[in-house]
């Protein structure tokens, strides 16, 4: 009755990727290379780096911290992280030896808990990484109040957000860095793919040799990693950092501009849907949605139960026979997950709203088009199952 992600493709996606297989040029190229100066244009950025997946892009913008110039980030630094979020907003930190400290969430926003946030800040405190959950972005204002007098870097994980807006700009815009992801079950969908935009162009070049084994070949010849010399040949195989290989395929560049082309008209669906989903989910008894911060993009529409686990799961249950999709609160409260074993960690006060997630929360799925029948028929087995 209600899938958690649908396509959004027409036929303009299938005859992009027949023009790319009549190319005969698969890997990274101009396709994606237009996506990038159409994505960073759309979003208000001067740069964009598309890879091959919003994880990547969430490596990627880590990592080009510890290669600037001025060592933005260096092993044993603290990173402040809400203790909701994909696994992949975390793994980076790990990988590249920092500190991570976990806060709590706002059971409102379902974003990090900007009061518990101030307290959390430190003397060792060097980076923010936030993260706008399910199309709700972070009172940036208030973010960027708390550091503005301190050395810390704001970078934004905007995978589940594309679109959304606070006070007119976009999220992800906020940070030095802004990470999103394409695919399939996101606002827009390039099969696999992410992007990383940013205003600083030392950290686009570090972004384009990272990328790309961490070669020369795609750098400018004026750039901010190194010397580059006009002999092709000697820079098609010189390294210079330690990169990887996050390249996209040149058929997500190609479905990036098509459904760029469809993203506003995405956004507004979905907050159409919102519309609907509040009126009717805010006044049940016993249930709590997710209050929106500036212009959600709703992602997809989050549920409470005040009574707990047990209930939760019932209708868990319910929703399965009734074909409705459902999942977890993203990854609920990450520090439960065994993973965290590998991590060096620390816990800022209790993390209580970020458990209430993980035992009493759940989310359905947002659309394009118009759900407002299904979300009425989600609600009424909502209130059966509540007695109301």
């Amino acid at each position: 009755m209600l899938p958690l992600a649908t396509t959004t493709w027409d036929q303009k996606e299938y005859d992009a990727l027949q023009t790319v297989i009549d190319s005969d040029m698969f890997s990274m190229g101009q396709k994606v290379a237009e996506f990038e100066g159409a994505f960073a244009e759309f979003i208000g950025s001067q740069h964009c780096v598309m890879v091959n997946s919003g994880s990547s892009a969430n490596l990627i913008a880590i990592a080009a911290l510890f290669y600037t110039k001025d060592n933005a980030l260096k092993p044993g630094d603290e990173v402040i992280v809400p203790a909701v979020s994909w696994s992949t907003t975390y793994y980076p930190l790990y990988q590249y030896g920092l500190k991570i400290k976990f806060v709590d969430v706002c059971q409102e926003t379902l974003n990090i808990d900007l009061d518990q946030l101030e307290l959390a800040i430190s003397d060792k405190t060097r980076a923010i990484f936030s993260v706008n959950l399910l199309g709700n972005p972070v009172d940036y204002q208030r973010v960027q109040s708390l550091i503005e007098d301190k050395d810390i870097i704001l970078v934004e994980d905007n995978c589940e957000s594309m679109g959304a807006t606070l006070h007119g700009k976009q999220a992800g815009t906020y940070g030095v860095m802004g990470t999103f992801s394409s695919f399939f079950s996101h606002h827009i969908s390039t099969m696999e793919g992410g992007m990383v935009v940013t205003d600083d162009e030392e950290l686009y070049h570090i972004m384009l040799s990272l990328r790309s084994h961490g070669w020369t070949r795609h750098l400018p010849k004026q750039n901010h990693v190194s010397d580059k010399s006009d002999n092709d040949f000697y820079e098609s195989f010189r390294f210079v950092l330690p990169g990887y290989n996050l390249r996209p395929l040149e058929m997500s560049g190609a479905l990036g501009l098509m459904q760029l082309e469809k993203l506003p008209s995405i956004i507004t669906g979905r907050q159409e849907n919102a519309k609907s989903f509040t009126k009717l989910f805010s006044d049940i008894p016993g249930v709590t949605i997710q209050h929106e911060t500036g212009e959600s993009s709703w992602f997809g529409f989050a549920l409470i139960f005040e009574d707990g686990k047990e209930k939760r799961d019932e209708i868990v249950s319910l929703f399965e026979k009734h074909n409705i999709a459902c999942r977890p609160i993203v990854a609920g409260n990450f520090v439960r997950n065994p993973v965290v074993e590998y991590f060096d960690y620390s816990v800022h006060g209790e993390l209580k709203n970020s458990d209430t997630l993980s035992d009493s929360g759940l989310f359905i799925g947002n659309h394009h088009y118009d759900i407002k029948k299904q979300l009425g028929e989600v609600a009424s087995i909502i209130k059966i199952a509540l007695c109301i």
